[in-house]
């Protein structure tokens, strides 16, 4: 995957765990609201500006986009009535660049994902209202009904079908992270993570991939150590010390910082990646709302609006992320299954 060089001075010199720490510093000042994911105000009716503020995470983009009639009528009338759509992202504490995080003015959440919840909400005829939170406070907003939605990078599996709906919009892809200098790959066989120490982030999709290989290799008397860190910063700081063998994460963040160190003492590259939905399903990234709140099929038909008239493509290509692009969107297709084969 292709990423854009950072373009700001801010982060010039610094290095590779520093740089993607920087980038982040503010989120865990943002735990607020926010309509702001991007430029929002000031813009051209039926404009939403994609990129802005990613301090050369992305090229800004404008997009023409208005209110789909024939689909917003399909919204939920109490969605509908408060005109509004409630965005949550799990972007606390650090963020994840390109994912989600806080722009280059300090303040505004931005990222691939609440740019595409804007770029949804604009399609619903609804002004977009941001969440930031914690990873597991974003599903306790859903539950309690203070999130309508969440654009956050959620697998779409199995077991989350028994309280949400999926309306899926990008291909899920994990990756394994390592110094450059190491001869280790992953090359799709959980076998080959025997011995070794991973870093992996708690409550994620990529938490459960990798304890049910550790329970695999745990029955055939081998062992593979978990280790759970923070932040972005510390992992990193981590791998460069030796400290763990490779980090498991999503490819995007992955693919984004392997580029960014590619010319610095802490170097790191790409040991392979792993479909989200393990090796008999390609992996999906879905819009998670609750469970019959009849939000999955408007926002579906609002991301297949978008790919068919252009936007998506170029809101991926904005973000670096065109390799993981779907054809359709889809409400609650096959996830990643229950045995996590």
């Amino acid at each position: 995957m292709r990423i854009l060089n950072l373009r700001s001075s801010l982060l010039r010199g610094l290095s590779a765990g520093t740089a993607v720490a920087t980038l982040a510093t503010g989120l865990a000042a943002c735990g607020g609201d926010s309509d702001a994911a991007g430029k929002s105000d000031g813009e051209a009716p039926g404009t939403v500006t994609v990129g802005a503020h990613s301090n050369g995470a992305a090229k800004e983009t404008a997009l023409k986009v208005s209110e789909v009639k024939a689909i917003s009528a399909g919204l939920p009338k109490p969605i509908a009535k408060k005109g509004k759509l409630v965005i949550g992202v799990g972007a606390l504490p650090t963020g994840s660049v390109p994912l989600n995080f806080v722009g280059d003015d300090q303040q505004t959440l931005t990222g691939a994902e609440p740019d595409f919840g804007r770029l949804v909400a604009a399609v619903l005829g609804l002004k977009p209202e941001v969440k930031n939170l914690t990873w597991e406070n974003l599903f306790v907003g859903i539950d309690s009904g203070k999130v309508d939605t969440a654009f956050s990078n959620v697998t779409d599996t199995e077991e989350r079908k028994k309280k949400y709906e999926f309306a899926t919009y990008r291909q899920d892809n994990l990756g394994f992270e390592v110094p450059k200098k190491s001869t280790w790959n992953f090359d799709g066989d959980y076998r080959n993570l025997a011995g070794k120490t991973v870093s992996v982030s708690r409550g994620t999709n990529q938490e459960k991939v990798l304890l049910e290989w550790k329970a695999k290799l745990k029955k055939e008397g081998k062992d593979l150590t978990v280790k759970y860190y923070p932040d972005n910063n510390s992992v990193y700081l981590a791998l460069n010390s030796g400290k763990i063998d490779a980090h498991f994460g999503p490819n995007p963040s992955i693919a984004y910082h392997t580029t960014h160190t590619a010319n610095t003492p802490n170097a790191t590259r790409s040991a392979g990646k792993f479909s989200g939905a393990g090796t008999k399903l390609q992996g999906l990234i879905a819009a998670t709302s609750k469970k019959d709140s009849g939000l999955a099929e408007p926002v579906s038909e609002a991301i297949n609006y978008l790919i068919k008239n252009g936007q998506y493509a170029k809101w991926l290509a904005a973000w670096n992320l065109s390799n993981e692009a779907v054809s359709t969107s889809k409400v609650n297709p096959p996830g990643l299954p229950l045995d996590n084969s």
